[in-house]
């Protein structure tokens, strides 16, 4: 049988190899054309896996399958990969003289010089090419979700629902109906902190992509399923950080600039290393969630309350603490004794980290109620007292969450589960209603 070539691609920047120390073992492999090979394989044939990437790479995958003959590695000479790839085949097998499985564009010289081709692709006009190049045999299906899908996904733009903190400070100053001007700020805010929250998105997907292979529910994020080109996230994440920064410069305030630099600057070092250090990482949740609020009190600009700073404070404190709560039940429940993967506890800290949490969401209650005695208050509000009727419905909502929690049935991000919960809802539009109500009413 003539040799079966299977062409590979090193989806890392070469640079980044050594220090992202892949694990090949978890790598988002084509089950279906890995049943394949195995059957070509038992059937006599020569398989040889072909790399003009890594050739480390190569190896460790080759060693791990344990399916090829042989790894070649086309070496760096100034051409393209498929050329290089081409050249070398036909070195060793000679024009026709072999079979070639491939789904990369870099592929097309490739396949032009096999005998027969094997295609993964989705894509009925790269399908429609690749059978004018060789007699193309089988086609293998990538089995990916929409590419649109996966971007949306990648951004996580229902993560930008949590954007909608920089209007509590516009909101809590009462100046909606008097400044058209600062509605257009606040707007403008919104969206520079949501390309900026994609962007720390996609790059902690990218930095943390091996904890996620390792992850039940992260494995399925588009990089570390395989949906996207890791390529796509290295060009993707700083075009998005470039055109917030550009907008806000350009149309904020020059203080807003720096709270978002800071919030960024926060959001990476949560990504490389706070999120691995117990009680740092949920205080940097805490704060990145606070620092939104900041940011829209400077964007418009307002004054930026102390009682609104600390009430956020230990409000997200507490969620940052129930986000936490859950990874270790999920682990214990998973019959996991050891220190968190990625994270600096152990499952016996549940108790502790629900105590906290707990101790955080109803001081962050005490504070609203300290708040309605403050001279300042009775500048903002016709009758404040009103707002004591806000405490027991924040009370019974942090309590529900963690009673939720220690269930098992929360959500992963609580910020996600209180916008689909029901009950979250009829408690935000109560305590909204309050604040309104003592407002308007003498």
């Amino acid at each position: 049988m003539l040799p079966l070539l299977l062409g590979g691609r090193t989806q890392v920047p070469e640079s980044l190899i050594d220090t992202l120390q892949l694990d090949v073992e978890t790598l988002p492999y084509n089950q279906k054309l890995l049943a394949w090979l195995r059957l070509q394989k038992a059937a006599g044939s020569q398989l040889i896996l072909i790399t003009a990437g890594s050739s480390s790479i190569a190896g460790r995958i080759a060693q791990h399958l344990n399916l090829f003959d042989q790894v070649l590695v086309a070496n760096a000479d100034g051409s393209s990969a498929g050329l290089r790839k081409r050249i070398l085949l036909v070195q060793h097998f000679g024009e026709k003289g072999f079979d070639y499985v491939g789904a990369h564009k870099s592929s097309t010289a490739v396949f032009s010089a096999a005998n027969n081709g094997h295609l993964v692709s989705d894509s009925q006009r790269k399908i429609q090419h690749t059978a004018t190049l060789c007699n193309l045999i089988t086609v293998f299906s990538k089995g990916n979700p929409p590419r649109l899908t996966s971007l949306l996904k990648a951004v996580r733009l229902h993560q930008w629902m949590k954007n909608f903190l920089v209007f509590v400070p516009y909101l809590a100053a009462h100046q909606v109906q008097s400044s058209l001007s600062g509605t257009i700020q606040t707007v403008l805010a919104f969206v520079v902190f949501g390309l900026t929250a994609s962007s720390a998105y996609i790059l902690n997907d990218l930095l943390d992509i091996e904890h996620d292979r390792h992850h039940s529910r992260k494995c399925r994020r588009p990089f570390a399923a395989g949906h996207l080109d890791l390529g796509l996230g290295w060009a993707m994440w700083p075009t998005l950080l470039v055109a917030a920064f550009v907008i806000a410069l350009c149309l904020l305030p020059p203080i807003f600039t720096i709270v978002l630099a800071c919030y960024f600057s926060l959001t990476i070092a949560y990504s490389l290393r706070l999120k691995q250090i117990v009680m740092l990482d949920v205080l940097g949740l805490a704060m990145l969630y606070t620092l939104r609020i900041i940011a829209g009190a400077v964007a418009v600009p307002v004054p930026l309350s102390f009682w609104l700073l600390a009430f956020s404070m230990f409000l997200f404190l507490s969620l940052a603490f129930i986000k936490r709560y859950g990874e270790l039940y999920g682990a214990l429940g998973a019959g996991i004794r050891d220190q968190i993967r990625g994270r600096g506890y152990y499952p016996e800290d549940m108790s502790i980290v629900s105590s906290l949490g707990t101790a955080a969401g109803y001081i962050a209650v005490l504070v609203l109620a300290l708040y309605i005695q403050d001279k300042h208050t009775a500048e903002l509000y016709a009758t404040p007292e009103i707002i004591w009727s806000a405490c027991p419905f924040l009370l019974y909502w942090i309590s529900r969450a963690w009673l939720i929690a220690h269930r098992g049935e929360m959500h992963h991000d609580p910020i996600v589960f209180a916008l689909k919960d029901r009950v979250s809802w009829i408690i935000g539009s109560l305590v909204i209603g309050v604040f309104l109500l003592a407002r308007v009413m003498k």
